[in-house]
């Protein structure tokens, strides 16, 4: 498993994440996304109708309609009705990943910066990390 720690210093996760699925659907894959707040998980939705002007990202909320046909799958509980193998935490907060998944992205406000530094140690040795961070309005890898 891969997790990728996105430090969100310029952008809220709402303008991030729409770059995240369209890279995900690309590659024939499906996304959950999980956050505690209803307004936020709103706001997402929102931003994957319109974050391209020619088109959409295919998706729902959990529970409002079927869920097991939706690419992007936006949900308060890690639970991949779609089957999803990547996940993506919206809100900052970290929570165990049970699953079986091979990507989780961890979108993170420099608040909750010492929740991003406990995650990353208290992963296992088997997983890859990798910490992104914005330098201007470009992601660069950093230590």
């Amino acid at each position: 498993m891969q997790v990728d720690f996105y430090q969100l210093t310029r952008d809220p996760a709402e303008k991030v994440l729409p770059f995240i699925a369209q890279r995900v659907l690309d590659d024939k894959g499906r996304l959950l996304i999980v956050s505690d707040d209803s307004a936020q998980l709103d706001a997402i939705s929102s931003s994957l109708w319109t974050a391209k002007a020619d088109s959409f990202l295919a998706h729902a909320k959990s529970g409002e309609g079927d869920d097991t046909l939706q690419p992007i799958l936006l949900s308060d509980q890690i639970d991949a009705h779609n089957g999803a193998r990547f996940i993506a935490f919206a809100d900052g907060n970290w929570r165990p990943v049970e699953h079986d998944f091979d990507r989780v992205f961890y979108l993170f406000p420099p608040s909750h910066t010492d929740n991003a530094r406990s995650a990353w140690r208290n992963l296992g040795e088997s997983v890859e990390r990798r910490y992104w961070k914005q330098d201007g309005g470009k992601w660069m890898q950093g230590p």
